[in-house]
């Protein structure tokens, strides 16, 4: 008799849609995996809040998840959720496997021929000491520009979806120009809300005549590391032609959503939004 596949449950979670890219990129990764993804927009953003608020607020939503969806991995899709608290959320589910994402400061340093980086960030993420850190262990000898961006943190979560082309460059060229001006060659995204603006960014600094400028993600880094996981705990024997059953779409407000949430849930070919 033939072992029914057991399937594997990977859930995924950010202050808002940031994250849905990482989701998209695990899916192709990983098919035989079930991917929900949680939206926390009662607490978004992460950026402009205090250390110990992030802390507790990601503790609830851990907690909550967890009763709900049970899954056997847990990706903290955000650069500032992951830098404030990674390690306390590994100390309070040390049973559970947790992924969280970090500035990919080591490659933009390692692509580098100018020896100077640029970071693109949430204000809490810039402020926290362990991108300092990063830095100092990954690109001791760069001059790295560290930028926070939080205004268009929010362009993404509320506008992205409804804007057009003018308007999305309109929203990242004062980051863009600025990083040009003091000589970057490479720009980390360390919001993963970014992503959905990665296309832009690099349009804008190609027409600001910057065309040796790339931008730098932990996109694949983390969806190789899911998928790496995924296989050491049996992943890897998922029936030929399997694939995994549609994801839910959470979200931690109380209903009516905004609408655009559905637009997001569909992109990316999850369930209706609902309420964790």
């Amino acid at each position: 008799m033939t072992q029914q596949y057991e399937e594997k449950v990977i859930v995924f979670l950010d202050s808002g849609v940031g994250g849905l890219p990482y989701l998209g990129r695990t899916r192709s990764h990983v098919p035989c995996a079930r991917l929900h993804y949680i939206a926390d927009d009662a607490g978004f953003p992460y950026g402009t809040k205090a250390v110990s608020e992030v802390e507790d607020i990601l503790l609830d939503r851990t907690k909550r998840l967890r009763a709900l969806l049970m899954p056997d991995f847990l990706v903290i899709a955000c650069n500032t959720a992951s830098q404030i608290a990674l390690k306390t959320l590994r100390a309070a589910h040390p049973d559970l496997t947790i992924i969280g994402t970090v500035p990919a400061v080591k490659p933009a340093a390692e692509q580098s021929s100018s020896g100077c980086i640029g970071i693109m960030a949430t204000e809490r993420t810039v402020a926290d000491p362990y991108l300092d850190d990063l830095i100092a262990r990954y690109a001791p000898e760069y001059r790295v520009i560290k930028l926070p961006a939080q205004a268009l943190v929010s362009f993404v979560e509320h506008r992205f979806l409804e804007s057009n082309a003018q308007e999305r460059k309109e929203a990242v060229e004062p980051y863009v120009k600025e990083l040009i001006g003091q000589g970057v060659d490479r720009i980390v995204l360390a919001c993963t809300h970014f992503l959905h603006v990665q296309e832009d960014i690099a349009a804008c600094a190609e027409a600001l005549g910057a065309r040796g400028l790339k931008i730098v993600d932990s996109l694949e880094g983390i969806a190789k590391r899911v998928a790496q996981l995924f296989d050491g705990f049996g992943g890897a024997e998922c029936p030929q032609g399997f694939a995994g059953a549609k994801g839910r779409f959470l979200l931690t407000s109380e209903p009516p959503f905004d609408p655009l949430y559905a637009e997001w849930a569909e992109r990316f070919g999850l369930l209706p939004p609902e309420q964790l």
